[in-house]
């Protein structure tokens, strides 16, 4: 069964579902490039071509969750990795990965770990490890980025 779209030749139903799930994958490797920046799910979907309701349903149906969700994962398993190595607090910690509320973000980090940001660190830093200093892991993050962002709400609130 041919398909018809945007063109004079016409195209399989494979090569229209081929064509969906790489613009899909592209969209996601947007994501992942982004992951501690404000991305707007709206914007994402126009460059990928699809409606942000449709581009929902679309990465649903390709990776199991949405993108927000999938996001939101993304984020907590650097803070997972911040919280284990980077001598950082939880709220430093919070807005480097991309979250704007430490509210949101304990809360996803328990729904996702199990643990508050607090309990995993004390089950996962060992006693008398050495943690990477909150000023290098700062610089290594891009994270005085993230702080004057954050800073420039505060200014224009």
């Amino acid at each position: 069964m041919d398909v018809a779209i945007a063109g004079p030749h016409p195209v399989s139903a494979a090569d229209a579902q081929l064509a969906q799930l790489r613009q899909v994958r592209l969209a996601k490797d947007m994501m992942d490039r982004h992951w501690a920046e404000p991305i707007d799910v709206a914007a994402v979907a126009a460059r990928a071509g699809y409606s942000r309701y449709h581009f929902i349903r679309a990465f649903r149906a390709v990776y199991g969750q949405t993108p927000g969700q999938y996001l939101s994962r993304r984020r907590i398993e650097r803070a997972e990795d911040l919280l284990r190595t980077a001598d950082l607090s939880v709220t430093e910690v919070c807005v480097l990965v991309g979250f704007s509320s430490l509210g949101t973000f304990s809360t996803s980090f328990k729904k996702y770990s199990g643990l508050t940001p607090t309990q995993y660190r004390a089950r996962h830093v060992g006693a008398g490890a050495a943690l990477v200093p909150g000023c290098y892991a700062l610089l290594w993050h891009g994270g005085f980025k993230a702080f004057e962002r954050t800073a420039g709400k505060d200014r224009n609130s």
